[in-house]
């Protein structure tokens, strides 16, 4: 019996979850006999793994290795398809900005270093993860509207300029809360990894995370392992002490810290021309200590001259955001 034989046994079983055989997808990856063990290896790519499609497809093999084919048993690795062909597989940075607390201005910071990076020359996409609490669609002013999909069933990113993003938002009823547990939060994040339709050629993926450390950070882990963090508090002592907590479970999950934003830092008075901590001081430098990393940059309150919550390279802060930039992709030079 040769791999060439055990191949046309298989590839006309059907993978329920897509609807098509095996063969049509050329989905066998590979086929390996241990004569010793009169064992037959396999790796096939499926639709989507889990579930009733991949036991029934599993049954139908062992029953044609097995009693078909006269050998003693079967070692199956199946591989989900989307995983594959998703932007986890591709050379993409993933950058995820992260905070102890809300109303921090992680969001405003995450999509103000997307956009600083496409100032750049790079291909950037966003994500936004804060299930709860999106806010990137406004903060980029883009008006609600439902996504579009291909006829392959894959989802349209929108698109800012040049930053490609997706958004919980886009999923909802305008102005309705997001009322999820834990399962629907895995799905909707599973979906932004494998079904959107990512360009191929991204440079950067920046994930706004929601605040704090629960389920939605350890999906992040799960989906995307290599991630970096960039942990974002205000100088306030009660904001840091919080932030050090998200810092240390990013630790925990093995993600590098590359280092520490200190945002709302001061607010100069147009009277004086210097600046007023309204919000205190020392947090930012608080929480790099506690990790042992670098406190990045400091931002002022202001408000953008152009638009609602980005800056251009002519405003101070703007030129902050291109350090920022300048300072990631030398990072990954």
């Amino acid at each position: 019996m040769t791999t060439n034989e055990i191949r046309k046994y298989l590839e006309n079983l059907v993978d329920e979850s897509i609807g098509k055989t095996l063969k049509e997808t050329n989905a066998i990856k590979h086929i390996g006999i241990d004569e010793e063990k009169s064992l037959v290896i396999l790796i096939i790519n499926i639709g989507k793994a889990g579930g009733e499609p991949e036991a029934k497809l599993r049954r139908e093999i062992a029953k044609i290795v097995k009693l078909q084919l006269g050998f003693k048993g079967v070692k199956i690795q199946f591989q989900e398809q989307r995983k594959i062909d998703s932007i986890i597989n591709r050379k993409v940075k993933f950058i995820v900005i992260t905070s102890g607390k809300g109303g921090v201005g992680k969001s405003t910071i995450s999509a103000n270093i997307a956009y600083a990076l496409t100032r750049k020359g790079q291909k950037v996409g966003l994500i936004d993860a804060d299930i709860y609490g999106s806010s990137i669609p406004k903060i980029l002013d883009v008006p609600h509207s439902y996504p579009r999909g291909t006829a392959d069933g894959k989802i349209i990113p929108f698109k800012k300029g040049n930053i490609e993003f997706i958004s919980t938002e886009f999923f909802t009823e305008l102005g309705k809360p997001v009322i999820w547990r834990g399962a629907m939060l895995n799905s909707m994040i599973q979906h932004f990894f494998y079904d959107v339709m990512w360009s191929k050629d991204l440079d950067f993926m920046i994930i706004d995370a929601p605040p704090g450390t629960g389920d939605i950070m350890l999906d992040i882990k799960n989906h995307v392992p290599d991630a970096e963090c960039i942990i974002v508090t205000t100088p306030h002592l009660a904001a840091s002490h919080v932030a050090i907590k998200a810092g240390l479970a990013a630790k925990q999950l093995k993600h590098e810290i590359i280092g520490v934003i200190e945002n709302m830092s001061y607010y100069i008075n147009p009277v004086t021309n210097k600046p007023e901590y309204i919000f205190g001081s020392g947090g930012g430098e608080e929480v790099s200590e506690k990790l042992g990393t670098e406190l990045i940059v400091k931002i002022p309150i202001a408000q953008p001259e152009f638009s609602l919550a980005l800056y251009e390279s002519e405003e101070e802060i703007g030129q902050i955001f291109d350090f920022i930039a300048t300072l990631l992709i030398t990072r990954y030079l």
